[in-house]
């Protein structure tokens, strides 16, 4: 399991957000590790990616509207770390499709899909969860 209490912000609707994007993360590389041709994989992959493309635009602008009623400090800079992430996603899928579904470029994707959701949420999550605890 990937997903840890510690990285919990204490904003119910934002914390689920978060569990249900290690869930699909988890599911996507235990595809991608799975026995099996990549033809059999691929359909997996694919519903993943395309979740991906949506739903971490809804999350992240959740998590910014969050921000923003909190007058976090670091939103701005928080955005651009969000917008980065929403950009390699597009450029991911649009290569992706473009390439006739290269296992090689999933493969990367998902290694750095999963360091940027860690480091993200144990890290750059936690300053907002550390600034609202601080402001009450």
């Amino acid at each position: 399991m990937l997903w840890k209490d510690q990285y919990e912000l204490g904003v119910p609707s934002i914390d689920e957000q978060h569990k249900e994007l290690f869930r699909r993360v988890e599911s996507f590389l235990q595809a991608l590790r799975s026995a099996g041709s990549w033809e059999e994989k691929a359909p997996r992959l694919n519903e993943t990616l395309e979740f991906m493309k949506g739903y971490v635009v809804e999350h992240f602008r959740d998590e910014e509207e969050y921000q923003l009623s909190i007058n976090y400090p670091g939103y701005e800079h928080h955005k651009q770390l969000h917008n980065g992430m929403v950009d390699y996603v597009l450029e991911v899928s649009e290569q992706y499709e473009r390439s006739g579904n290269n296992e090689d470029l999933m493969q990367q994707f998902g290694g750095r899909l999963l360091a940027w959701l860690i480091n993200h949420v144990a890290a750059e999550d936690q300053r907002i969860a550390d600034y609202a605890r601080k402001k009450g």
